[in-house]
């Protein structure tokens, strides 16, 4: 008998072949049968009508921070609301283990990294976790049998280096021993279930003291030796960050990044290429690094998010601005002391030339003050201002753009949230991102969920992306589309039997309606432990998600099941070699 059957949906199964109706039928947990509308002859427990909607496998999301969220929200909202059943974390180097069991403060260093770096609330984190673990397999054997979504997990650099290093570990190098130690324990990580290593040498990682994070003081040598140990386990991965991955990558780093998938002969992704007409140069440059990897026997994928993801920003709160150069120095100040020296013009006119530097890099379009909506504002005089552009009330006060936004934010003593517009909404960057998502080593995703929370929320991208192709911008068409976020990052990361509708495989999957598919606003809400804030969105057209072959989401709800399985490297991934 049949668990459960599906009659009649619009199969589209992951593959890019064209649509089909078809009835497909689930039991323990797999798809069991693709078969031709009403020719299913074995009874199902429970079965359903869809016609007139569409039914895909579930989408896999490439880069998340998931970490921690999922001990305190198993079915890792939004993203299992817009369709996503499976999460690839333990992203940028960044992981909540190992620990080391003797140096109880590891965890507390480890919190206030997590907090500044990836913006999560330290509440949240404090009161979320219980930080009962030491080894990485510890770490995953906390999730077993308590998620609703898959979730599978790089070891993050920062912490292998914090567990063998101790406080040395921000500034120091590795004696012979210790590498070999790092090493070891990133075997022992992987033969635990993680996929892979992660790093970064971003110069925008920093840790919760303001230092850069610990991975960033990491010699060439010290990575190829770690990203070779990666290529000795079955199902695993390297996933990397480096400063040239916000705008172009600089010789030196191209070379690192060839270096290290070629002697793992694994694959290595990078988040995040950001593509856009007004900078044509930047795609051929970061492709570059992947074409030279394939010479060199290994392999780059760029990930690419196919939407455009608002982030918000304060001049009141740590945000991207900071990262402009020479702009953290005043922005790092105590808040009256802030407010005078923004207001001070020969200030302002500096901040505003570093801004537009070739140094600030991918940070330049934030310079744009003019094209700033206001968002939320906490005081009289800022009455009637939400939902402005800046542009506009700076003409009616004879103010340039940026001494308005700043008279604005200093009326709420700097609270003021703040929304760019994006300057890469054009018809010619929109033609730009289809010619690149044709490329063998581009992959959308990106989205960067469990992070930046109360700044972004990059988890509906796969609903609005598919709103899009449907009845938007028609960039890709569906078969296509679904194909890139499924079929695309499963096969990218050698999961087993997962990413595809066919007989055999895990029933992950997404039914919809393709007439409403789409994600509604970002809303800020307080959800998290300790009351703290994050930005949700609520899917449209959602119908059902399925993990395993449990409903995990009806009508963008949650059900409350928790099927989800915590992904291990060579069990649940097969080797993609390079080679």
């Amino acid at each position: 008998m049949l668990d459960h059957l599906i009659k009649g949906a619009t199969v589209v199964d992951g593959t890019g072949a064209p649509a089909r109706v078809a009835d497909v039928g689930l039991r323990d947990g797999r798809i069991v049968l693709v078969a031709e509308p009403g020719t299913v002859t074995e009874a199902a427990r429970t079965s359903e009508d869809a016609t007139g909607l569409v039914l895909t496998p579930g989408f896999v999301d490439p880069h998340t921070h998931y970490d921690a969220q999922l001990f305190w929200d198993p079915f890792a909202t939004p993203s299992m609301n817009h369709g996503v059943t499976t999460v690839a974390g333990g992203n940028c180097g960044f992981t909540l283990a190992p620990l080391h069991p003797d140096r109880p403060e590891d965890a507390d260093y480890t919190r206030r990294m997590m907090s500044k770096v990836e913006g999560m609330a330290l509440k949240a984190l404090e009161e979320g976790v219980d930080w009962s673990w030491s080894s990485f397999g510890e770490y995953l054997d906390a999730l077993e049998g308590r998620i609703a979504v898959n979730a599978g997990f790089m070891v993050g650099h920062c912490a292998l280096r914090r567990y063998v290093m101790g406080t040395d570990a921000v500034g120091g190098r590795p004696t012979p021993e210790q590498l070999r130690r790092m090493t070891d324990l990133l075997h022992e990580a992987m033969e635990a279930g993680a996929w892979g290593l992660s790093t970064t040498q971003s110069s925008t990682h920093s840790d919760g003291d303001g230092a850069p994070v610990a991975s960033r003081h990491a010699t060439p040598e010290e990575l190829i030796a770690l990203s070779r140990a990666v290529g000795e386990h079955e199902g695993t991965q390297i996933e990397a960050i480096l400063a040239g991955c916000l705008d172009q990558f600089s010789d030196d780093e191209i070379d690192l990044f060839v270096d290290m998938t070629a002697a793992a002969g694994r694959p290595l992704n990078w988040n995040v290429l950001t593509i856009d007409a007004a900078v044509p140069e930047r795609v051929p440059r970061q492709l570059l690094a992947s074409e030279r990897a394939r010479k060199s026997g290994g392999r780059i994928v760029a990930l690419t998010m196919p939407i455009l993801t608002p982030m918000n920003m304060s001049l009141g709160t740590f945000c991207a601005l900071n990262l402009i150069p020479g702009w953290g120095e005043i922005l790092g100040l105590p808040v009256p002391e802030r407010i005078d020296r923004l207001r001070d013009p020969d200030v302002r006119a500096e901040m505003l030339r570093r801004a537009d530097s070739k140094e600030a890099g991918v940070f330049r379009r934030l310079a744009r003050f003019g094209r700033y909506v206001i968002g939320d504002t906490y005081s009289p005089e800022n009455e009637g201002l939400t939902g402005r552009v800046v542009n506009d009330i700076a003409a009616e006060r004879g103010q340039d753009p940026f001494q308005c936004l700043v008279e604005i934010c200093a009326n709420d003593d700097l609270k003021t949230v703040l929304w760019p517009m994006p300057s890469d909404n054009d018809p010619a960057s929109w033609a730009l991102r289809r010619e690149t998502w044709e490329h063998e080593d581009v992959m959308l995703g990106g989205s960067d969920a469990g992070a930046h929370l109360d700044r972004m929320c990059g988890a509906p991208y796969t609903t609005r992306f598919l709103g899009d192709c449907l009845r938007g911008r028609r960039l890709l068409p569906l078969e296509q589309a679904v194909k890139k976020l499924t079929d695309d990052p499963a096969r990218l990361f050698g999961l087993r039997e997962r990413g595809r509708i066919a007989e055999g495989f895990h029933a992950d999957l997404v039914l919809f309606d393709p007439e409403r598919i789409d994600a509604g606003p970002a809303t800020l809400v307080h959800d998290l432990p300790g009351d703290s804030p994050r930005l949700d969105s609520r899917a449209i057209g959602i119908v059902s998600v399925r993990v395993n072959g449990v409903e995990t989401i009806r009508d963008d709800e949650v059900t409350g099941a928790i099927p989800g399985r915590v992904l291990r490297s060579g069990r649940d991934t097969r080797t993609v070699s390079t080679r």
